[in-house]
């Protein structure tokens, strides 16, 4: 099984977090958004993981590279860099890892994260995930016959088609499908929304006989900006703690300090005359000091001290002291 992961915008509705660190990389509960994704798919695939592949931008560096490739590695799995430097759509993404398009894989998007529990359908030649949603116009959705068998995708419905809302995220048993179809597009110059997408590909399959059924995730999860990526957070600390996961690290060092659960608190944090929590995930290294932090994301090496932050998302080595309360700040900020 292989896992290809389209992952090329850094992610301008993150920003000012995604100007030094691709979107995927921001830690989500103590963990890169990535890693948990295809963690959590290896979970519910339950089969070994051959290849991940992860299609990204040249600009994001040998650095990122390096932590991709050992995110692979973690799971047992070869890693594989592939580059897409024009944003022209999901379909072009993923034909930009054509050499690793064979066999059984899944795709996946790398702004999202799922909590599913789920035997994979066989006898299907893919598997498109699902969530239902509350306002099904807002999102590309699927139309399935009295077999439960997917017949149509149908993209922000005017009229009701069902509530059934596609994450982004397929199963498909023989990749090369696909990627056939995909070539089809490209070729022909099929182009939707200014891009080359997937699901002309997958519409051409469909028109071909082939079976595709829905897999229906518990949980849906984004990370699109600032706010959602921190409720992400907070709801991934609450699976992780009704799991029974540790989240706080042994070399955390607390001074009259009380930090109220769920909550991840990193190596070699430093709580000192503060209250953390609940819902706040503290990286590496990071100090907080006469604060009261709750629904927060904070990143490592930070330094906060003096505040009450609420809905706040500190990036990598930021410095802030004072009263603001729902604040976003990245990386080497200083905000006194």
């Amino acid at each position: 099984m292989k896992i290809i992961v389209p992952m090329a915008g850094r992610g301008s509705r993150l920003r000012p977090h995604t100007l030094t660190i691709p979107k995927p990389l921001i830690p989500v509960a103590g963990k890169p958004i990535v890693y948990r994704l295809v963690e959590d798919i290896a979970g519910v695939l339950n089969q070994e993981i051959e290849e991940v592949a992860f299609i990204i931008h040249e600009s994001f560096g040998q650095k990122v590279e390096d932590e991709l490739i050992a995110i692979a590695k973690k799971l047992g799995a070869r890693g594989t860099i592939y580059y897409q430097n024009e944003a022209l759509g999901t379909g072009h993404a993923i034909m930009c890892a054509k050499d690793s398009l064979s066999g059984p894989a899944v795709i996946a998007y790398a702004d999202t994260l799922i909590r599913a529990d789920f035997d994979l359908d066989k006898t299907a030649d893919s598997v498109i995930w699902v969530k239902q949603v509350e306002d099904p116009s807002a999102f590309g959705v699927i139309n399935l016959n009295l077999k439960n068998e997917i017949v149509e995708l149908v993209e922000k419905p005017k009229e009701f088609v069902s509530d059934l809302a596609v994450i982004g995220i397929y199963y498909f048993k023989d990749v090369a499908i696909l990627k056939n179809e995909l070539q089809s597009v490209l070729d022909n110059n099929i182009i939707h929304g200014g891009e080359y997408q997937i699901n002309d590909g997958i519409k051409q399959m469909m028109a071909k006989g082939m079976k595709f059924v829905p897999g229906k995730v518990d949980e849906w999860m984004d990370c699109g900006n600032k706010d959602v990526t921190v409720e992400t957070n907070s709801r991934m600390l609450g699976f992780l703690h009704n799991d029974g996961e540790n989240l706080i690290a042994e070399t955390v060092r607390l001074e009259n300090a009380t930090i109220i659960p769920p909550c991840y608190i990193g190596e070699d944090v430093a709580i000192i005359n503060s209250i953390v929590g609940p819902n706040v995930s503290l990286g590496k290294g990071t100090h907080v000091s006469n604060t009261k932090i709750q629904n927060s994301l904070v990143q490592t090496h930070a330094h906060i001290k003096n505040a009450k932050l609420d809905n706040a998302m500190i990036g990598n080595h930021a410095t802030f002291d004072g009263e603001f309360k729902s604040i976003s700040i990245g990386d080497y900020s200083v905000l006194e």
